[in-house]
């Protein structure tokens, strides 16, 4: 587990322990699940009901945990076999919500981490969504489309029992695009011999997919960034960005901090980043990512005044602002120091958990805003309540009505977080601010509903 984390308090160290102890291999969930109880200790001071209740006790239990094997055919005649996970963590706001992730990394603590995020992020949209997470650690990287079909395929057999508009409703992440889910859907419709557009989101537009679904998660994050910085008077306008990623999230938020006044330099992936002190090139960066599926160092045969170093992230880059956009715990505590040199004002998570503990702590002591993904990157997940309104009634809304909506949304995350840390007596702590507004409204339907 990245860094070192700091005590609970007496009220929820007994749970965590549990925790621990339940899930002794699983550092990632358990980084999580200590996140969120940190953040919440006054919200359980006031609301002594939600401790009486047991809401801790079940709320870091999943309600149901699927794994599965997933055989298929590759191009040569060889069988393969990779894992399928789905862990439905709260259905007490509305069905379950959340992406399905296809990287080599995904196992049951990444799955159960993502999932456990996803309850308090869908919560804070206000959406009626429930959490949770799923995926395989099948890599679609150099397969051949008829492969990820024939996996897609076979990873849909076995789900589609556990899904349904009504039940559980997935989407993309890493690894699941628009590609993905089409073979995905298509094979949930022809086994349950039903049309539910409703069940998948993340859809092409053309049949039943919504505007602005693509671009939601990059860019929420830069909208609430502003709003983050629009409280101590200030603006992206002008400011020089740092992003890491080079996928989705990545792109939209480079494109929305652009149509911001803001200039971002920066761009990654694995192999490490280049910057780009003019402005990072969109065309150029999807034609090297989305067109030629090349590694990132390709952008400087693009822009050759631009830089490509090998192995390395693009927080020692000095910036304004930060958006870590590709995955989880890939900012630590030194990358946050060298941020601060840099003069960071503001840190928006544009991936699930970026940031690591101690990375966050430096950002809180240094006075630097930080807005956490469970709030920052928000926008996917409340696109695709979007999304679902859509298909159930029937409708299509434009683009610019429904970036209106997402704008709408994210400001209303911000606030819901940004008020909920003054009332528990941490003004500007977004991260008690997210966690507490978002537990609060999970425990008291928990509450409401009886011991299920």
């Amino acid at each position: 587990m990245p860094d070192t984390l700091v005590a609970l308090p007496p009220t929820v160290r007994d749970v965590f322990d549990t925790v621990v102890t339940r899930n002794p291999h699983e550092p990632e969930f358990q980084q999580a699940v200590h996140e969120v109880l940190f953040s919440i200790a006054p919200v359980l001071d006031a609301h002594p009901q939600f401790v009486d209740g047991g809401i801790l006790e079940r709320i870091v239990e999943p309600e149901r945990q699927i794994m599965f094997r997933v055989p298929w055919i590759d191009d040569s005649g060889r069988l393969r076999v990779n894992r399928g996970f789905r862990v439905q963590f709260s259905s007490v706001l509305g069905p379950y919500k959340g992406g399905l992730r296809f990287h080599p990394s995904v196992n049951l603590s990444i799955i159960k981490f993502l999932g456990f995020e996803q309850v308090f992020k869908n919560a804070l949209t206000g959406q009626g969504i429930g959490g949770a997470k799923g995926g395989s650690d099948f890599d679609p990287h150099g397969r051949s489309d008829a492969e990820i079909m024939r996996f897609c395929q076979a990873f849909m057999s076995e789900l589609y029992r556990h899904l349904g508009e009504h039940t559980d409703v997935p989407a993309g992440d890493i690894g699941v695009g628009a590609r993905e889910i089409g073979y995905l859907f298509g094979q949930y419709r022809k086994i349950t011999n039903r049309h539910e557009s409703g069940m998948f989101t993340g859809k092409g537009v053309q049949w039943g997919g919504a505007e602005v679904r693509t671009e939601a998660t990059g860019y929420g994050a830069v909208f609430f960034a502003q709003e983050m910085l629009g409280v101590r008077g200030d603006s992206l306008d002008g400011k020089r960005v740092a992003v890491s990623g080079s996928g989705n999230v990545a792109i939209y938020a480079i494109d929305k901090a652009y149509q911001m006044g803001a200039t971002p330099v920066t761009a990654s992936d694995s192999s490490g980043y280049i910057v780009d002190d003019a402005g990072i090139d969109l065309g150029a960066l999807r034609q090297v990512k989305e067109i030629d599926r090349e590694r990132i160092h390709a952008y400087t045969a693009h822009r050759p005044h631009a830089r490509f170093i090998a192995g390395r992230r693009p927080w020692e880059v000095p910036v304004d602002i930060a958006i870590p956009a590709a995955t989880q715990n890939e900012l630590d505590e030194p990358d946050a120091h060298a941020l601060i040199a840099g003069g960071v004002r503001a840190v928006a998570e544009g991936a699930n958990m970026p940031s690591t503990p101690g990375a966050v702590a430096a950002f809180q002591r240094a006075g630097v805003l930080f807005g956490p993904g469970k709030a920052a990157n928000a926008g996917g997940v409340a696109t695709s309540a979007l999304e679902m309104s859509q298909n159930a009634s029937r409708q299509r809304w434009s683009f610019a009505d429904s970036e209106r909506k997402l704008q709408a949304i994210m400001k209303g995350v911000h606030d819901s977080a940004f008020e909920a840390a003054k009332r528990y007596g941490h003004e500007g702590d977004y991260v008690v601010g997210a966690n507490s507004a978002g537990f609060e409204r999970v425990a008291h339907a928990m509450l409401a509903q009886g011991v299920i």
